[in-house]
């Protein structure tokens, strides 16, 4: 999620964008093949008339041409797509149910410090119960054979704090004792929950758990603690803005820090951000939290190594409730939106994407197996190499390493050493020459296909081949594919799957199928199984239902299901009012997912904004005490025939 005051670009760079690239491919191909319509056709994965029905090698193929229009009829999307709303409600198709589950404010346990509706719990009541803003998450079996649907651990990020919603007294002078709250807000709930008499609920569990701004943390890899960009005046606490995820083979949770400069800030007028912290967009204001008022840890100015302790992937391990988490180092420092893991030969590779206008998207790839460093008691996310895409004009693109004392990144250039490349991965990517992309977001890869997914939510980084639309308001998402399918290359081929918008506004909204579910700024993704693409949106609450945001036709945000092979797209949920769609898991037989309700209520341009008098000035869901106040949640869907969900 991206608040509008983190959505700042920060890329001084005159690297290609995807955008430029599409523009050049556009041209060539509009030269060659005749005409536009050839273009659209086959450049971006359009379905031609009488093609609905593609099958074989080219369908849903990067290149092939088939996939991507709107067009047709799935197999695998089985029912009656839901209207666009602006209700302030959860909407699923007909034969569907919706349960709210662990909203914020939920305790641990069932003794914990119970929900105040006023927002007057305190840090420590706050530290013990489910955090605020939920976004990624993961559903891990606790169950043998068939209760493995039944029950286990949900482990779900908490991205942000609204902290007009988050006190009684909402965004007013703050004090050490907000601060502490905030940080118990931020992080991640590990707990337990079961399914009973066709609902489900949370249970005590001795995994019940959180990881707030305040846990203590290690660091592992290239860089540690002793590394003296690390130095603090405090001990290595927390983990913040934690968006997307990611889950490993061996059992771990992967949470990662995306916005994280937004918690930094000084009033010192003397102060002025070095060149690397320019680069990841740390200022004096910070992004409107204003702990360093309170709380001189956020200080850039009296503490100004702190900051770098933050921007990393942060492995948890669910089942050691009392084990430390440990943020990977290898895998860089960036704005993290998730950490995909997939494998090859037990190589492990980790796709993550660095969500602000005009960064870039990045993959680790594991040395050695997975299994064998286990063993000897290794990690497998400390060994390995980072690597940065760059995108062509003509569908293909390579991986660039991260690596000191390879091409550009030298002593020469001014890098010291490895930890000196990842402390800086921004900086070393832009030396490498890495392609800019409209704000890379969550990456998901197709079980059957190999076909990786990219949402690239919106941005303005220039007209390129993968950037095609100068001004992309409305997103689009990015399809690669591995050579040989093997996620360990260093070669691809790319097109575009999907485009998102509203083809009645061009040309921000050109090349939208006329017959394709309107939506805009795809974010979450997820390929289920079975093949589905599972789409979420993140349209900001400045442009939310706005005609002068040309989004007053899309309604609020949803999540919809694609079919990659036949293109075909279905709205299947809309969301509350000022709320974005965001993390996404099942069960394994695919009967219950569930899916986050983030930030409900939260100030829009068009419904307009909660205030201590009134904070459901803008949404009261789930809860509609006339007294109470919007709380994010997970809601769980499950069919009423208890089929799998989508079919």
């Amino acid at each position: 999620m991206v608040r509008d005051t983190d959505d700042a670009a920060s890329n001084p760079t005159d690297n290609p964008s995807l955008s430029d690239i599409i523009a050049t491919r556009l041209s060539r191909r509009t030269l060659v093949g005749g005409g536009i319509a050839a273009v659209t056709a086959g450049f971006l994965g359009v379905a031609g008339a009488g093609a609905a029905g593609a099958s074989g090698p080219a369908a849903g193929r990067p290149g092939g041409g088939s996939g991507g229009s709107g067009h047709g009829s799935s197999r695998l999307l089985g029912f009656a797509e839901v209207p666009i709303s602006t209700a302030d409600a959860v909407v699923v198709p007909e034969g569907y149910t919706v349960q709210v589950l662990i909203p914020w404010g939920t305790p641990l346990a069932k003794n914990g410090p119970a929900w105040k509706k006023d927002g007057s719990n305190s840090a420590a009541d706050q530290a013990l119960q489910v955090g605020m803003h939920h976004d990624g998450m993961h559903f891990f079996p606790t169950g043998r054979g068939s209760d493995a649907n039944r029950e286990g651990l949900l482990v779900v990020n908490h991205e942000y704090v609204d902290q007009k919603l988050l006190f009684p007294d909402g965004d007013a002078l703050l004090t050490p004792e907000k601060v502490a709250k905030a940080l118990a807000a931020h992080g991640v709930s590990v707990i337990a929950i079961r399914q009973q008499g066709g609902k489900w609920t949370n249970v005590d569990s001795r995994y019940n758990r959180r990881v707030t701004g305040a846990t203590p943390v290690t660091f592992s890899g290239p860089v540690t603690l002793r590394h003296a960009e690390l130095a603090s005046n405090n001990a290595a606490l927390g983990t913040l803005n934690n968006c997307a995820n990611g889950y490993t083979p061996w059992g771990t949770y992967l949470t990662c820090e995306e916005n994280w400069n937004s918690y930094f800030g000084t009033t010192d007028t003397t102060w002025a951000p070095s060149a690397a912290q320019s680069r990841y967009g740390v200022s004096a204001a910070g992004g409107g939290y204003k702990w360093h008022t309170a709380d001189a840890r956020f200080d850039v100015a009296k503490n100004p190594k702190e900051l770098n302790r933050f921007g990393w992937v942060v492995e948890i391990d669910p089942f050691a409730p009392k084990s430390t988490p440990v943020k990977r180092t290898a895998l860089g420092r960036i704005k993290h939106e998730g950490a995909t893991v997939v494998e090859h030969d037990e190589r492990i590779v980790v796709y993550t994407g660095d969500d602000e206008n005009g960064e870039y998207l990045y993959k680790f790839v594991g040395s050695q197996s997975w299994k064998k460093l286990r063993r000897e008691g290794r990690s497998p996310l400390d060994h390995g190499t980072l690597y940065v895409a760059t995108f062509a004009d003509n569908g293909t693109g390579t991986w660039v390493p991260l690596v000191f004392g390879q091409g550009r990144l030298t002593a020469a250039a001014g890098f010291t050493d490895q930890a000196d490349v990842l402390l800086r991965t921004r900086q070393a990517a832009d030396a490498v020459g890495a392609t800019k992309l409209d704000r890379p977001e969550w990456v998901t890869v197709h079980p059957k296909t190999g076909d990786v997914f990219v949402s690239l939510t919106n941005g303005s980084s220039g007209s390129t081949a993968v950037n095609p639309r100068k001004t992309n308001i409305y997103g689009h998402i990015l399809r690669f594919h591995e050579k040989k399918g093997n996620c360990t290359e260093l070669s691809f081929t790319w097109d575009i799957a999907f485009y998102a918008g509203d083809p009645s506004y061009l040309p921000e909204g050109e090349f939208v199928p006329a017959n394709q579910p309107l939506f805009g700024s795809p974010d979450g993704l997820w390929v289920d199984p079975d093949g589905r693409l599972w789409i979420e949106t993140d349209v900001s609450n400045s442009s939310q239902n706005l005609a002068t945001r040309k989004y007053d036709h899309i309604g609020n945000n949803q999540m919809l299901a694609a079919d990659p092979g036949t293109g075909e797209i279905r709205r299947f949920l809309t969301g509350p009012r000022g709320s974005e769609i965001t993390g996404i898991t099942a069960t394994p037989d695919g009967t219950s997912l569930f899916v986050n309700i983030q930030h409900p209520g939260e100030a829009t341009a068009f419904f307009g904004e909660p205030t201590p008098a009134n904070p459901r000035a803008v949404s009261n869901w789930p809860d509609f005490d006339p007294a109470g106040r919007p709380r994010a949640a997970t809601v769980v869907i499950r069919r009423k025939d208890g089929r799998k969900i989508g079919s």
